[in-house]
């Protein structure tokens, strides 16, 4: 079963309705044992980068994390969810991220000549630089819905950029790894395509 985990925050309804839209079927579970039994596992996250990982120790589910993704669980993070891969974040420096990757989730820098604005809020384009699955059948440069003041910066992970400032990790792909720092859930028939490709996903040989 596809697993949604639920640590008292995060857009879950919006994430459940995307499921629901494409028929698949899932648990939203709270606890290890649940992601025990899980066949994939979707984090959403909405919010703050230490809330979210306090919030994971404090229900003692960090290590259930790190070795069902090192036994090759496909796992997709959503927004915060995928820079809770990384050792840390500029938003909290004195929390620890799940350390997947090795890295530091990044503040976007203000630039009054530019007329940025943080957050990074809106529609803008994907640019892939490798082949993923997550975007399987989209078109070549597709448009979604992005929400966030944080950025992870391209890793060798790396599948699709963003720009905003500078280009950053939008998409990432390793092995049975995916994260996105848009949100599928509101970004209309593309971001139920790419939540259906995870969904669809068949183990690697």
């Amino acid at each position: 079963m596809i697993a949604i985990f639920d640590y008292g925050a995060g857009n879950l309804r919006s994430v459940q309705n995307t499921l629901d839209e494409i028929g698949a079927t899932y648990e939203l579970v709270h606890d290890a044992a649940g992601l025990e039994r899980a066949s994939k596992i979707i984090l959403p996250g909405v919010g703050h980068f230490g809330q979210m990982l306090r919030a994971l120790d404090e229900m003692d589910v960090r290590s259930a994390f790190i070795s069902r993704i090192r036994a090759g669980v496909p796992f997709l993070g959503i927004c915060l969810g995928l820079q809770g891969l990384f050792d840390s974040s500029e938003e909290a420096p004195e929390q620890r991220g799940l350390g997947i990757f090795p890295g530091e989730v990044k503040r976007f820098e203000i630039s009054a000549d530019l007329h940025i604005r943080i957050p990074h809020m809106g529609w803008n384009q994907l640019d892939p630089v490798r082949p993923t699955r997550l975007l399987k059948g989209l078109p070549d440069h597709p448009y979604v819905y992005f929400a966030h003041s944080y950025y992870v910066p391209v890793v060798e992970q790396t599948a699709a950029t963003c720009t905003y400032t500078l280009p950053y990790t939008a998409v990432l792909e390793s092995g049975n790894v995916f994260g996105v720092q848009c949100h599928p859930e509101k970004s209309g028939p593309l971001g139920l395509a790419i939540v259906r490709n995870f969904v669809e996903l068949e183990p690697e040989c």
